[in-house]
């Protein structure tokens, strides 16, 4: 199989395009299969719902559990999985476990994969992955089992509890329940393992390893450093203004005990960053929570991770360079460690496509969609930062409000980057010119 991939005359970046387009195709094919569902569903819902699955979003048009039979599921919890860790870690596996050679494009193809700056180490981080996945995914099926066995049966139950942890450890917030975790808003094991899941699951693989080698806080990396403390500040922040907006609000969490009332709207403080799962009627929440929502998807997780958004260290890196620029300095410093300034280029570029990707979205879909702009703006949003939270939009879509959304999904997964990348091969530029000041602000 090695050789053959030396035969293709792609990019890395065309070449991660085109296998998971090719994986969305398959996905809506088997989910297009008699034994797949348990109701009539057309083409456009099963693209729509495989596109979800891969790019592990959670934006559904038909129920999950009510549509698909457990054939149906699997499909989707598989999609989930390879969507989720990545389509190159799977042939990576694969490749180790036939004992077949990785080489140099091979690895170029995981680089891209994975958003890693080098292919030094490549393969190795690809191992700690999957085992990571398989630990941390292990000992969440058994806690979530220990709950729901009891009250579902230990077959149904097992299998909820593996369907669930999947889908949170991979941050795509599917659920077999119509109501996502809404009749478990007050649940301590659930606002434990699920949360555990997809922040761990959204932290970053490189992150993951750094932390485990590392026991000494002096040794990690920057960039774990800024996501450890970056993702906690983000996320006690939003928690504090959640519980602080949604108090007393008899939709959400006017009707809780304070207990109750702490443990949903930490869940819902941390959801947002690329999980998709609720516990409170998102449609019923207050104007500002939604606000400060739609900032928390478009930030989403961190880098190599299985979460989506701009990324955490992307929005750090802008908001460091605002810092500096009000400081009168030229050099962006962290921690004593100086930023390199195409890692500010990149940045900037990553985030200024994203909101142009978003800005095309809403508009479109206000064209086509009879909806309050708040619901359409929302649906934007938590396609592009691979959310799949929703006002309620997501049902009642047109078709080419659908076809909006999946291409949303889409490009929020692989990156705004990686697309432009596929379409147009960027040169290194070897002439200097001479500089030229032009006004700004």
């Amino acid at each position: 199989m090695a050789k053959h991939w030396k035969k293709i005359n792609v990019s890395p970046s065309q070449f991660l395009v085109l296998v998971f387009l090719s994986f969305i195709v398959l996905g809506t094919i088997l989910l297009k299969l008699p034994f797949a569902t348990t109701e009539s569903v057309n083409w456009l819902d099963a693209f729509f719902t495989s596109t979800s699955a891969m790019t592990v979003t959670g934006l559904i048009t038909v129920d999950t559990g009510g549509a698909y039979t457990i054939f149906g599921e699997v499909v989707i919890m598989l999609l989930i999985q390879v969507g989720g860790l990545g389509i190159m870690s799977f042939a990576v596996l694969i490749f180790m476990m036939i004992g077949k050679k990785i080489g140099l494009k091979e690895r170029l193809y995981i680089k891209q994969a994975l958003n890693q700056t080098s292919i030094g180490g490549i393969i190795m981080l690809v191992r700690k992955l999957f085992f990571f996945s398989i630990i941390i995914e292990g000992i969440a099926i058994v806690f979530l089992t220990l709950r729901w066995a009891p009250e579902m049966g230990l077959g149904p139950g097992l299998y909820a509890s593996t369907f669930h942890a999947i889908s949170a450890f991979n941050n795509a917030g599917f659920s077999i329940w119509s109501d996502s975790l809404m009749g478990y808003a007050g649940d301590p094991v659930i606002n434990t393992v699920i949360p555990f899941l997809f922040i761990t699951g959204g932290i970053g693989f490189t992150v993951l390893t750094d932390l485990w080698e590392n026991k000494n806080i002096r040794n990690l990396s920057l960039h774990t450093k800024l996501m450890v403390i970056g993702s906690f500040l983000i996320s006690l922040i939003s928690f504090v203004f959640i519980f602080t907006f949604e108090f007393n609000n008899p939709a959400t969490l006017g009707g809780l005990s304070n207990t109750d009332k702490i443990l949903t709207s930490y869940f819902q403080a941390v959801t947002p960053r690329t999980a998709g799962f609720n516990t409170l009627d998102i449609g019923g929440m207050e104007d500002p929570s939604i606000i400060l929502m739609l900032l928390l998807m478009f930030i989403g997780g961190g880098s190599a991770s299985t979460a989506g958004g701009i990324k955490v260290t992307t929005f750090l890196i802008i908001l460091f360079a605002v810092v500096t620029f009000l400081k009168g300095k030229f050099e962006i410093v962290i921690r004593k460690r100086t930023i390199d300034p195409h890692l500010l280029l990149k940045a900037l570029a990553i985030t200024t496509m994203s909101i142009g990707v978003v800005f095309i979205g809403i508009l479109v879909l206000s064209i086509t969609e009879k909806a309050p702009m708040l619901m359409i703006i929302f649906e934007v949003f938590s396609a592009f930062g691979t959310v799949g939270l929703s006002m309620g939009l997501t049902g009642d879509l047109s078709e080419v409000g659908k076809l909006v959304i999946i291409a949303v999904m889409f490009i929020g997964k692989l990156g705004p980057l990686t697309l432009a990348f596929s379409l147009a091969k960027p040169k290194l530029e070897k002439i200097r010119y001479p500089k030229e000041d032009i006004l700004a602000g």
